[in-house]
């Protein structure tokens, strides 16, 4: 308020201060010209001298008036600019409350009051008025910056000075209204596929495609008019979603169950039809939104199908459905298509570097081994990259057996020499795995990682690599080597094939992954092992590379022993906090219970070697366990999954496992 007094007073007082001059100086020159007009003329002198005392007087009479005025002026708008400020204080749209340190209320503006109704709050604890309001202004008591709140039905910016004991209180709910409307209209745009519906309709006659047809669109299109989506039918198996954001959220709180609406009446048809979907939302860019809708969709049937993928911009994937085995329809012309393409690769590519992920089992290390010899096939070199510090026991004992073959032994080197070797040429192919933080020679991804193809049977995950230059990914086999098997018959005839460790290799893998053709097998499966079998795979030796240690088979007993039932027909296993147990062992454990009557999920919690908790999950298949086990930051089948959980003891895993297992069920 000074600082407005001086500025509004410092040009009145500079113009009062010039005119004093002013009129100093006249009454100096008037004295100088009455003096000389004496020695000249007696009367002239007089006369100045009348006119100069008139002068005087005028002068002192007019800055009398202006001081006056002035004064009067300052005066008058510091009783303006006080009463404004009272003005404001009682009557602008900001809620104010003066409360003292035992949050008694001491006084609060008129437009606060009518928050609270009629009840007289002078004096009164706030606790005791408002004990939400009161919670507010304690949690926000140390910060000096603006948040909003919600306050009974109404939303609010808050400051609150404790030093003073003021709280400032403006109601924003009208915009943040607004706001909300605007969220709820952005565009969502989604794409449906129809996983199988080749599959199922090559075989049916007109009437019955039509039918089917009628039948699909009739059903999603209820369900678009249900939550006030748009439908459009673009293709035979395809459909095009566009909806608004509050729309999706409405079909994500129904969990999107037209997926289950529609397998389960195909069914009963003998024609299960799946769908796969992917949404996305939150870009303005509407192109950008269609690309995305795309990648999720192909995140969802890289995932196995039968389920649906949302995806915001800058936010993590979100999943539903995905609770049945997927069904296999790959067909052999992918198959062939893929050994082509590679073909083409090889040709662009000076050497090849064939990584598994960490701690590779007998799948990776034998679809490794198979693509080897594919590239040599094609005339390419080929390095199979193994961390020899960290071996599981089968794949310890077929380092045995390589190193008796030198043309083999010699193709094997450690990341760090793989990294040192490879050029702007080089190609890398990643077998049994798509994400590279679980890669056994990460920085040598990063040197290749414009020049990287995917193999693998396991559903694909968020993380994946940006612009793979091939991507191979079949939910439904049962291993990688089963893949990489099929892609023999379409090599060059006239050079060497494989060889009997080779063989053998890659169906130990498939033995490994198929727990001994007892799960995850298709016709496919024995055909692919029939294949290795004629190219000299040996059983015996298969066999004895798997066999169990006696100190596993000791550990995985006591695994055993500490089995749990955690839920209806979910059994626990969990080790001892200050005992680090092998994966191999884990999964043996969690492998055994399922074979146990009333259990179709098992779960093994322990230390690994690196200090890491993991979990091991299995399912006979009526549990999802890949859900689970990816909300707890790992992946896999959904009846066969894992993760590796840092910076927690095993207590606290199985007590995050036990929430995650319960929301699972809820979600169900």
């Amino acid at each position: 308020m000074k600082k407005l007094f001086e500025r509004i007073r410092m040009p009145e007082f500079l113009e009062d201060m010039r005119m004093r001059y002013a009129a100093i100086a006249m009454v100096v020159l008037a004295v100088i010209g009455i003096l000389i007009g004496a020695l000249i003329r007696p009367w002239l002198a007089l006369l100045m001298l009348l006119i100069l005392i008139s002068l005087v007087a005028t002068i002192f009479y007019a800055l009398e008036t202006i001081a006056k005025n002035t004064n009067q002026y300052i005066s008058d708008l510091s009783y303006r600019i006080k009463r404004g400020e009272q003005e404001a204080l009682i009557k602008m749209p900001i809620g104010i409350m003066i409360y003292d340190e035992d949050l008694n209320i001491e006084w609060t503006n008129p437009f606060l009051q009518k928050y609270f109704g009629d009840t007289d709050v002078l004096g009164q604890p706030l606790e005791k008025v408002d004990a939400e309001l009161a919670e507010l202004i304690r949690s926000h008591e140390n910060t000096n910056e603006t948040k909003m709140v919600t306050w009974g039905q109404h939303q609010f910016e808050i400051i609150v000075q404790k030093s003073i004991g003021v709280v400032y209180l403006m109601d924003v709910t009208r915009y943040a209204e607004i706001e909300e409307r605007a969220e709820d209209e952005k565009i969502a745009i989604g794409q449906i596929f129809i996983d199988n519906y080749d599959e199922i309709t090559q075989t049916m006659d007109d009437q019955v495609v039509t039918n089917l047809n009628s039948y699909v669109t009739n059903q999603l299109t209820d369900w678009a008019n249900q939550f006030g989506m748009f439908l459009k039918r673009i293709d035979n198996d395809r459909f095009f979603l566009l909806a608004y954001a509050k729309s999706l959220r409405d079909v994500e709180r129904d969990k999107f169950k037209i997926l289950d609406a529609i397998r389960e009446e195909t069914s009963k048809q003998n024609y299960p039809l799946t769908l796969s979907v992917g949404i996305a939302y939150g870009d303005e860019d509407l192109a950008q939104l269609a690309v995305t809708s795309q990648s999720n969709l192909d995140l969802a049937l890289g995932r196995g199908g039968d389920q649906v993928v949302v995806r915001a911009k800058g936010h993590e994937a979100r999943f539903y459905g995905g609770k049945t085995n997927p069904m296999e329809k790959r067909t052999r012309v992918r198959a062939r298509m893929v050994a082509q393409a590679l073909q083409e690769l090889f040709k662009q590519t000076d050497k090849v570097f064939v990584v598994g992920h960490k701690r590779p089992d007998m799948d990776a290390v034998g679809a490794a081994m198979g693509i080897r010899r594919i590239a040599q096939m094609n005339g390419k070199e080929c390095y199979i990259v193994i961390d020899p510090d960290h071996l599981h026991s089968d794949v310890e004992r077929l380092m045995g057996q390589v190193g008796q073959d030198p043309e083999v032994a010699n193709a094997i080197v450690t990341p760090e020499a793989a990294l040192s070797q490879a050029t702007d040429q080089s190609l890398l192919i990643l077998v049994d795995h798509s994400k590279p933080s679980i890669s056994a020679a990460p920085e040598l991804y990063k040197r290749l990682a414009a020049r990287t193809v995917i193999i693998d049977h396991h559903r694909r995950g968020e993380e994946f690599p940006d612009n793979p230059m091939l991507v191979y990914i079949e939910p439904y086999a049962s291993s990688t080597c089963e893949l990489i098997a099929e892609m023999f018959e379409y090599q060059p005839t006239n050079v060497p094939s494989l060889d009997k460790l080779e063989a053998t290799a890659m169906l130990a893998g498939i033995t490994v992954d198929t727990k001994s053709f007892s799960l995850r097998t298709g016709t496919r499966t024995f055909d692919a092992a029939s294949y290795l079998r004629s190219m000299g795979a040996d059983g015996m030796l298969a066999q004895n590379l798997l066999k169990e240690n006696i100190d596993s088979f000791i550990q995985r007993n006591h695994l055993i022993d500490t089995i749990e039932m955690i839920a209806p027909n979910m059994a626990l296993c969990t080790g001892e906090e200050d005992k680090r147990y092998d994966p191999v062992i884990a999964a043996q454990a969690a492998d055994t219970m399922l074979s146990l009557n009333g259990v179709d999920a098992s779960f093994v919690i322990t230390k690994r070697p690196s200090g890491d908790i993991g979990i091991s999950a299995r399912s006979t298949g009526d549990v999802n366990v890949q859900v689970i086990m990816e909300a707890m930051g790992g992946g896999g089948h959904l009846s066969n999954a894992a993760t590796q959980i840092k910076g927690k003891t095993i207590a606290e895993v199985r007590t995050d496992l036990l929430a995650q297992i319960k929301k699972a069920d809820e979600d169900a």
